[in-house]
């Protein structure tokens, strides 16, 4: 039987709805999706590529915390309501996940808040 913890970010939503930034089970780690919100201060911009940079560090840490890096990830989803916001995050997603090419899904859909431009949601596993 694996292993199984939580990795809490401090955010909010994480308290108020009941889920963790991530699970690591065994060697898998799931990343919860992730927005551009900056969980020291609950602030968010509202420009779209520094939200997908802030995601992406929020990311990281939760990966770090499990024992990877952007190199594990086997399989990334990207949701964003606006399908015009996407080709300008093309540059840091490309940074994050460019060397190791994960499995990729694009979907335009509503998000919680509406602030939220962009949700990156990320599969890795552990070596």
């Amino acid at each position: 039987m694996s292993e199984r913890r939580v990795i809490l970010s401090g955010s909010t939503f994480e308290e108020q709805i009941g889920y963790a930034r991530a699970v690591v089970d065994g060697d898998d780690v799931h990343v919860s999706g992730t927005t551009g919100f900056d969980y020291r201060t609950m602030t968010i911009s509202a420009d779209v590529v520094e939200q997908v940079e802030q995601c992406l560090r929020n990311i990281e840490a939760a990966l770090t915390e499990a024992g990877c890096t952007f190199a594990d990830v086997l399989r990334v989803r990207y949701l964003l309501p606006e399908r015009a916001d996407f080709e300008p995050c093309w540059p840091a997603l490309r940074r994050a996940f460019g060397a190791t090419r994960p499995a990729a899904t694009m979907m335009v859909c509503g998000l919680a808040d509406p602030r939220m431009r962009i949700e990156i949601e990320v599969y890795a596993r552990r070596h």
